[in-house]
């Protein structure tokens, strides 16, 4: 007599396991998709946040990741960006370049302020593309545009011969603040200077630029013959705060009508018994 054979029923381990390997493939497959295959983009932006009117300062960028680089540190694609300014008023404001690209992951702006002063805030959009591959992000810097503080000297040339190029060095209440540049000059011929020193944090009082001409620049001098030039300055203390006063009178004010009204209020019950 024949025998029919029957399936054996799957033990509940191996149907476990089973399902297991399924859903770790389909985890696998789901990941392949996400935006790990690329390294996260990041961007900065660095440079002065505290500028003179009327000056210029150049704005580093840098970018790396995104779609255009690869794991390795390899750029296989473009990275690219697009820059604005915004202001109070942004008329003789200007931000270059609006748009560019990286190259070897640097960029960099160049800000010219105007006579003004006010707050300006830097946007930078940076995009990393590869393909039909797009990632962005966004950066904000704020630059506070000040009054600086300013030398002006004249000098003359009192040779009939020209000179050579060459630098004045510029002391704040003794301290070496910077330099400026002088072109060479023509014989018999003058030349204007300045300098200006941006801060904010000067205390109040009195204070003293000082340059002076080396003995190398010959007949060079300043417009009054000298060989030094001091100018000073008054740096004005911070307002008054006196909302300690305001409050402490309003108090007092409110004191003396409480007393007026109670005394007022004593003499017109006694004259009624």
């Amino acid at each position: 007599m024949a025998r029919v054979a029957r399936d054996r029923p799957t033990h509940p381990l191996l149907l476990g396991v089973a399902l297991l390997l399924l859903l770790s493939g389909v985890l696998v497959a789901a990941g392949g998709g996400r935006a790990d295959q690329y390294p996260m983009l990041k961007a900065t932006l660095t440079g002065p946040t505290l500028l003179g009117t009327t000056s210029s300062a150049t704005y580093a960028l840098t970018a790396t990741g995104g779609p255009a680089v690869g794991f390795n540190g390899t750029q296989i694609g473009t990275l690219s960006f697009s820059s604005s300014v915004a202001g109070a008023n942004t008329t003789n404001v200007l931000l270059t370049p609006a748009a560019g690209v990286f190259v070897n992951g640097s960029a960099s702006l160049s800000l010219t302020t105007s006579n003004l002063t006010e707050t300006l805030v830097l946007s930078v959009e940076v995009t990393s593309h590869y393909r039909t591959t797009n990632a962005t992000t966004n950066l904000t810097y704020t630059v506070h545009v000040i009054r600086p503080y300013s030398l002006v000297a004249t000098i003359v040339n009192e040779s009939p011969y020209g000179s050579s190029p060459f630098n004045l060095s510029v002391y704040l209440d003794g301290a070496l603040v910077g330099q400026v540049h002088v072109a060479g000059m023509l014989g018999q011929g003058t030349s204007q200077i300045t300098y200006n020193y941006v801060s904010n944090s000067l205390p109040s009082g009195w204070h003293t630029f000082n340059v002076s001409l080396g003995q190398e620049h010959g007949l060079i001098a300043f417009a009054n013959g000298a060989q030094h030039y001091s100018v000073s300055f008054y740096v004005t203390g911070p307002t008054p705060d006196y909302s300690f006063y305001y409050v402490a009178g309003a108090f007092a004010f409110v004191g003396a009508i409480f007393i007026w009204l109670t005394s007022v209020g004593a003499r017109r019950r006694r004259r009624k018994r």
